[in-house]
């Protein structure tokens, strides 16, 4: 070997570390996934069924951890507050990220500075529904209705800042209608209520509302995704009825502690999308009623400025307070 040859034998090594330590960081030590609310909910099961198969694909055991209280926000300050090395990731979500922050004066962190974005998760969308007795077979009727009797109908939501009011609040906002706002605890309660007749409306998830409006028990007037959701191809968007601006979404989306490296980012960001990607994931997801959402960490940062700014005018304009 001549000198030249020997010279750049040494120095390839050197010049391909930080390319190589770039593309295969992995976690030096067993990770840790928290999740702001009870085990057994929506997202608690989407962190279990996608950490699974990130941490095949990074080496180590990811615990899922349940961490509740104060709305989610004790789970996202625990990691807020976890060093920036990889190692502790969140399922944050719509009213963790970028609802609460108008509704906590005293949070003592900001999701947008203090978390960096991983990239989206999950979606599900909200379905309009009404009691059978409801003399409204359309939305249309029924905003003739809402519009002809401000006051007189009620809707159930699962408590105050949760997504069944918040986005019902959205709704009476973008449709310019006076309907009373009864809150529960919890959703379950204010749909079974609903069934009953003692409210008359609800915005809840598809996923739970579903066997309800297959069973005939209530009646399904508008979805407030994008498009129409496949579990209920004949019910209009709230687009298709006049009401574009009163699209709602509650998604999920995984977040690291500010200052994770961007080597690290893009990792967790590129694993993510793989275990999305897995029929097996997509079809427990389904079971749940979550749809499989992905995108970038850049992606995620603008989405979440542009929730944030939504979700603020909402709370600020329907004066919405958590007890």
């Amino acid at each position: 070997m001549n000198r030249i040859t020997r010279r750049a034998a040494l120095a390839a090594p050197a010049l391909l570390l930080p390319f190589k330590a770039f593309a295969q960081w992995a976690p030096a030590r067993p990770m840790r996934f928290v999740v702001p609310f009870a085990a057994g909910g929506a997202t608690d099961i989407v962190a279990r069924v996608v950490g699974e198969p990130m941490a095949e694909r990074l080496g180590q055991p990811m615990a899922v951890e349940n961490r509740t209280g104060a709305g989610g926000n004790v789970g996202v300050e625990n990691v807020v507050r976890s060093a920036p090395d990889g190692l502790t990731l969140l399922m944050g979500t719509t009213g963790t990220l970028t609802i609460n922050p108008h509704l906590y004066t005293n949070m003592g962190f900001n999701p947008l500075t203090d978390l960096a974005p991983i990239g989206l998760a999950f979606a599900t969308d909200h379905v309009l529904i009404v009691n059978p007795q409801v003399p409204a077979q359309t939305a249309q009727e029924f905003l003739a209705l809402v519009r002809a009797q401000p006051g007189r109908l009620s809707y159930g939501s699962g408590g105050n800042g949760t997504s069944t009011h918040t986005v019902a609040e959205l709704f009476k906002l973008v449709a310019q209608v006076d309907i009373q706002h009864v809150p529960y605890r919890g959703s379950a309660p204010a749909l079974t209520d609903t069934v009953a007749g003692t409210v008359q409306v609800m915005l809840d998830q598809i996923a739970s509302a579903l066997p309800q409006i297959q069973a005939g028990r209530v009646r399904a007037l508008a979805v407030t995704g994008a498009r129409r959701h496949a579990a209920l191809p004949n019910v209009p968007t709230v687009g298709e009825i006049g009401l574009a601006a009163a699209e709602a979404t509650s998604w999920g989306a995984v977040m690291a502690p500010a200052g994770t490296p961007n080597a690290a980012i893009d990792r967790l960001n590129a694993v993510l999308r793989e275990a999305l990607a897995l029929q097996a994931v997509k079809d427990r997801l389904t079971q749940v009623g979550a749809d499989a959402m992905t995108s970038s960490p850049a992606e995620l940062a603008a989405y979440m400025r542009s929730e944030t700014e939504k979700w603020g005018r909402v709370v600020r304009e329907a004066r919405i307070t958590v007890n």
